[in-house]
């Protein structure tokens, strides 16, 4: 076949982004959609970081679209020098285009790439941007991404600022339905790191509204985020100020950083990293800069303090990590993020910044601070000693072959295909629902499972407990990725990991156990969307001529009265009351089944509540969810 320049495409305008939206919001499932409202509301923190605006209104309306607000400057509406345009126009219809590309509009902003709003107009049905500047409103709008008229001057106004009202586009977006709880997180992290910031949500589709307004900045925020913990020492430790260098090209650089942490008697660590307000779920420079401080200062102190003897070996990172809840939050020039959703800050210079912050504002607090120094060092001690303990356990099970990525697990079923990307491993609760699945999956691409009772709660045991557990160590085995303490996600052996558990009371723990670990030992499964959770019916309602599913008591109800005649209705407690064609029939069938994909929000909080040591505040949580629990089988 040729091949010859008539075969080059010439992408105009927004049509690359149409073409292929993943290369700019990620995906088109529901992370990318929103994405969407995450680029728009960046562009109004910017606007709160150069000192132009105060307070940022997003709301989610009846049919769909949202609108976000802010009472910044206005996008600009003169003409652009270059393109004989409005300013407006261009930034709307223009990739790369914008004003984040040389320091004097906005010495730090997350938009590195200056095709957030573009993106989003690209990828919209339709879209309406209205401008207060200058003394009038100013309005376009656009149809997936193309102007429907010229920018119009409207009637005066005594008011600034610019708002940005979008309906996603239903031919990219595989849903569009927007969470309240994903976008609140979002906006309670922004007014964290904005400190004096107003941010408040409105969704019209059930009434619901927030406001955020935080003084504290970061030391707020990590304050909220370990108020379910215990502390080992009374307040937050906050480390902050400019670190400046010089780059070969003789430019000066400037980082402005701020960390705040707290050490608690946990053992799960959570280190949140910002650049400019833009979360970075990849961590990053800033990260690294950081780990690489604590390891030093902490060991350093140790020695200095005698805790740490003249044989004794180092803390290593993950003991001097151990229990700590930390926020990084850095401003950058010129910030270079990898990806358009900025997972990871790249900046080199990041990294040395951060560590020379820390390792000079830490070494005096632990100085100036002996008696939590001591607890925070013997902390991380006990965290040492665990570790030994643990490599010992791990050597036992390795000798035995569990973990040697060869002796898979005796109860496993595994499947034909060797592609990750088509297989799925469902565990399962008991040996009775283990053996229908078996008989009933599919056995070219399904995995079986079956775990038998409750596994550890690693909530509250130590690295060595978790690796003698033998259910843990079976599901850890089946899933693959872990080489030693380190979990890869692009090793796993299937790329659907399926949670399949009875719908009574123990079911639920049991799915509980199970997420808890994966969240505490494999967040990368469920960061990667691998994770889910099966819906297998709770009712069967039959009559002579036909039977029905019914996944809820609603659709049980419209269910008895679509039938007439003798009509029996069965209640499906556990997975072993179907056998094995219904059980393919209903949950396991990739055609017909319900499924949820399990995703992180709130879930540190979550699992602190349910999962930890603090039985007065599960008991609390319990008291004020009884009322909502349906469907409940002791």
């Amino acid at each position: 076949m040729a091949y010859s320049a008539k075969d080059i495409d010439i992408l105009e305008g927004l049509e690359a982004v149409r073409r292929r939206p993943g290369m700019y919001i990620g995906s088109t499932d529901a992370r990318g959609l929103h994405q969407l409202v995450y680029e728009v509301v960046d562009n109004s923190v910017d606007e709160i970081l150069a000192k132009r605006a105060s307070s940022i209104d997003i709301r989610i309306t009846t049919d769909g679209r949202v609108c976000v607000a802010d009472d910044g400057s206005g996008i600009p509406v003169d003409i652009h020098p270059k393109v004989k345009r409005p300013a407006l126009e261009v930034v709307m219809t223009t990739l790369h285009a914008g004003g984040k590309f040389d320091n004097d509009a906005y010495k730090v902003s997350g938009g590195l790439h200056g095709v957030g709003v573009s993106v989003v107009n690209a990828v919209s049905q339709h879209l309406k941007v209205t401008v207060q500047r200058d003394g009038f409103y100013w309005s376009q709008e656009y149809e997936r991404g193309v102007p429907l008229a010229d920018v119009k001057k409207g009637g005066k106004t005594t008011g600034h600022g610019t708002e940005v009202e979008f309906l996603a586009d239903d031919q990219i977006f595989e849903t569009l339905e927007y969470s309240f709880e994903t976008i609140a997180q979002r906006i309670r992290e922004m007014a964290f790191l904005v400190a004096g910031s107003r941010m408040r949500l409105l969704d019209e589709r059930s009434g619901r509204e927030v406001t955020y307004y935080f003084e504290g900045g970061i030391k707020a925020f990590v304050r909220q985020l370990t108020r379910k913990r215990a502390p080992l020492h009374p307040d937050p430790i906050v480390l902050h100020g400019d670190m400046t260098s010089t780059k070969n090209s003789g430019e000066e650089v400037t980082t402005q950083i701020e960390v705040a942490m707290v050490y608690c008697d946990t053992v799960s660590e959570q280190i949140h990293t910002f650049a400019n307000t833009i979360r970075n779920i990849d961590g990053g420079t800033h990260l690294t800069g950081l780990r690489k401080a604590l390891t030093r200062s902490l060991n350093d102190y140790a020695r200095r303090s005698n805790l740490l003897k003249e044989n004794d070996p180092n803390l290593t990172g993950d003991d001097v990590r151990e229990g700590l809840t930390a926020i990084v939050s850095v401003m950058v020039e010129d910030p270079q993020f990898e990806g358009q959703t900025k997972a990871r800050l790249g900046n080199s210079e990041v990294e040395g910044h951060v560590q020379k912050l820390v390792n000079d504002q830490l070494g005096v607090y632990l100085h100036e601070h002996p008696s939590e120094a001591r607890r925070v060092v013997q902390k991380t001690m006990l965290a040492a000693r665990a570790r030994v303990a643990a490599q010992k356990a791990r050597d036992l099970v390795s000798r035995k072959g569990a973990l040697d990525g060869f002796a898979l697990p005796g109860k496993l079923a595994d499947c034909q295909e060797r592609n990750p990307d088509r297989c799925e491993l469902f565990i399962v609760e008991g040996d009775s629902a283990g053996g229908n699945a078996k008989q009933g999956r599919d056995r070219k691409f399904q995995a079986i499972l079956p775990l038998r009772g409750k596994i550890l709660n690693i909530e509250k045991a130590t690295v060595d407990k978790i690796y003698s557990n033998e259910s843990i160590r079976n599901v850890i085995t089946a899933v693959g990725g872990f080489d030693g303490d380190d979990f890869d996600v692009t090793k796993i052996r299937y790329g659907r990991i399926v949670i399949m558990t009875d719908a009574d009371v123990d079911g639920s723990h049991i799915r509980t156990l199970l997420l808890t670990f994966f969240f505490r030992r494999m967040p990368d499964l469920i960061k990667d969307g691998h994770l889910f959770i099966a819906q297998p019916p709770l009712f069967r309602v039959a009559n002579t001529q036909r039977s029905v599913y019914c996944y809820s008591e609603d659709e049980r109800d419209k269910a008895l009265k679509s039938m007439s005649g003798r009509i029996n209705v069965q209640r499906y407690k556990g997975l072993g009351e179907m056998n094995a064609e219904q059980l393919w029939d209903t949950t396991m069938n990739p055609e017909d089944r319900h499924m949820l994909r399990v995703e992180l929000s709130d879930a540190e909080d979550v699992f602190s509540t349910l999962m930890g040591n603090d039985v007065p505040q599960r008991r609390r949580f319990i008291m004020n969810h009884a009322r909502n629990v349906r469907n409940l089988d002791v």
